[in-house]
């Protein structure tokens, strides 16, 4: 079993103007600038990122979207094995037993974005857009919306349906018993989003086991690898994605950034 690595963050965790996160020692070490996606509004991660360094990357972002120092941005990604109790997660929905999450070098991290407990790991694609609301969306409930409509528009380029369950967030594909292959959990600061979406394309579900994912106890998962029954490379998945966020989103302007207004900081 692996040490388990618990965040320290509460659920109400903010983001202070300016503030720098401080990644723990027990993340391997990895230089961010390297990641830095500026001057690109899509950028694409080849290998699984610490969980903690994508929400560094994803803070840094945030607060310069806030400051129109950079356009709207799309990060898409692995993570490492990782659970995320968000805002509405009760010990309920994952027992309590950090150990058990953490099995096998796993980490358990708390968040601030809506929603309950979630599985993130290889195999499944994780897209962080980092925009401004008003440029895309009225609000919350119309940016989900879209953010959804992107992995429905996905899923059928692979011959698959993916559905909406009113009251049940997320993407379903009917097998004929709904299951759930996506997930949609955002948070908005300063009309700025974080978090994002997750799609299952080629993974183990068992960790969804230990929980009730999203706070369901009867909510079962599946990957689009299980729908179509064979092995899917992740690449090619991740770069369709790409190509919708850029259309969708239309993030294909040449900077992006509002050029009739500049942003107040609160």
């Amino acid at each position: 079993m692996g040490q388990a690595f618990v965040s320290p963050w509460s659920t109400d965790l903010s983001l202070p103007t300016g503030a720098s996160m401080n990644l723990p020692t027990a993340i391997p070490a990895l230089a961010l600038d390297i990641l830095s996606p500026h001057g690109e509004t899509v950028r694409v991660f080849s290998d699984p990122v610490p969980y903690l360094h994508a929400w560094e990357l994803q803070s840094r972002l945030h607060e310069e979207r806030v400051r129109n120092q950079v356009p709207d941005t799309v990060l898409i990604l692995e993570h490492r094995p990782v659970s995320t109790l968000a805002r509405s997660t009760t010990a309920s929905h994952w027992g309590g037993n950090a150990s058990l999450l953490c099995e096998h070098g796993a980490e358990l991290h708390h968040v601030n974005r809506g929603g309950s407990i979630t599985f993130h790991g290889p195999g499944q694609i994780v897209v962080y857009p980092v925009i401004k609301v008003d440029r895309h969306a009225t609000g919350p409930r119309q940016l989900v919306w879209l953010l959804e409509e992107i992995i429905i528009q996905l899923l059928s380029r692979w011959n698959i349906t993916g559905h909406r369950i009113p009251g049940k967030p997320g993407i379903w594909v009917m097998t004929p018993t709904p299951e759930k292959i996506a997930f949609v959990g955002i948070r908005i600061e300063r009309g700025v989003t974080l978090h994002g979406c997750a799609l299952n394309v080629d993974l183990d579900v068992t960790p969804f086991h230990r929980i009730h994912p999203c706070g369901f106890s009867d909510c079962r998962i599946t990957s689009m690898a299980a729908v179509c029954q064979k092995a899917i490379s992740l690449d090619p998945v991740k770069q369709e994605l790409a190509q919708l966020c850029r259309r969708m989103l239309h993030l294909d302007c040449p900077t992006g950034l509002d050029t009739d207004r500049q942003t107040s900081i609160r």
